[in-house]
């Protein structure tokens, strides 16, 4: 975190990196991510099935706010149902029938799985003459177990007419990618086949990063190259590459790593005395 020395020297009355996100100008988009956004959009209007994956720290659950903050501001009838269970790898059919309830009704759950089916299906299909349509979010959906997986698909079948009555977006860890994979998991091949990947991707260049943290430091009323210049974004970008054993080069650089990356260098600048965060403070780390 950042030192008060640090908060004094560069004149911040607030973290930066820290409820960092309270409207939509505060999301940082690039030309991938704001294609996503619109495409899990879309998919929850449309009755699709989308699987938005990414490392810890991608900024998955950003991207789902945004999307769920833009059908709100802009009035689409659209209702987003959000299972509460903390542990999805114990998320079972009985709980997501329950979810749909509680979050399109005012109805309670009935005991019988069998009437809570037809329950599902009858609230979902007058709330979409209403002119409603219905979008079941699952977050860490890496942790759901295959069984729960394979029976999602008779969520999705429910239809009335032609109309798909439910969407369905999972939102998970990059392990989600194997359990997506229909040569390890056979059983879940319905699924599987129907379901788009949706994949985040680092930040990986000096341009990207330092376009990143201007919207940060925007929201406290300064200007990024201030506080961190254009050659220690560009080198921020180099510390956060890994090279594989075989020699490949790869980036590192998510949301998470570049906020904790340049909370060490400000630091580092202050004890310094550098004017800002520039290459030499950042290769110093």
């Amino acid at each position: 975190m950042l030192t008060l020395k640090t908060f004094k020297k560069f004149a911040l009355t607030s973290d930066p990196f820290y409820g960092d996100v309270v409207k939509a100008e505060d999301v940082y988009l690039t030309e991938d991510t704001r294609f996503i956004a619109e495409y899990i959009l879309q998919s929850a209007k449309a009755g699709g099935m989308v699987a938005l994956i990414g490392e810890s720290g991608s900024g998955k659950t950003t991207i789902r706010r945004y999307a769920i903050d833009r059908m709100a501001v802009e009035g689409q009838k659209v209702r987003v149902i959000t299972p509460r269970c903390i542990d999805k790898s114990r998320l079972s059919t009985r709980n997501i029938c329950d979810a749909i309830i509680n979050d399109c009704s005012a109805e309670m759950p009935r005991s019988s799985m069998e009437v809570k089916a037809r329950q599902v299906e009858r609230i979902l299909t007058n709330s979409s003459r209403a002119g409603y349509s219905h979008v079941l979010m699952i977050e860490e959906a890496h942790d759901l177990s295959i069984s729960t997986l394979k029976y999602l698909k008779r969520f999705w079948e429910m239809e009335d007419g032609y109309k798909k009555l439910l969407s369905i977006v999972l939102v998970g860890q990059i392990e989600m990618k194997a359990k997506l994979d229909e040569s390890k998991n056979w059983e879940a091949r319905e699924v599987i086949r129907r379901m788009e990947v949706l994949e985040l991707e680092p930040l990986a260049s000096g341009e990207a990063i330092a376009a990143y943290l201007g919207i940060k430091f925007k929201r406290l009323g300064k200007n990024r190259s201030d506080i961190i210049s254009d050659s220690g974004c560009a080198a921020l970008a180099k510390k956060l590459e890994r090279q594989t054993r075989t020699g490949k080069v790869y980036s590192v650089a998510w949301p998470l790593l570049i906020n904790n990356w340049c909370m060490k260098a400000m630091n580092a600048a202050t004890e310094l005395g550098a004017n800002c965060v520039d290459a030499e403070v950042v290769n110093a780390l």
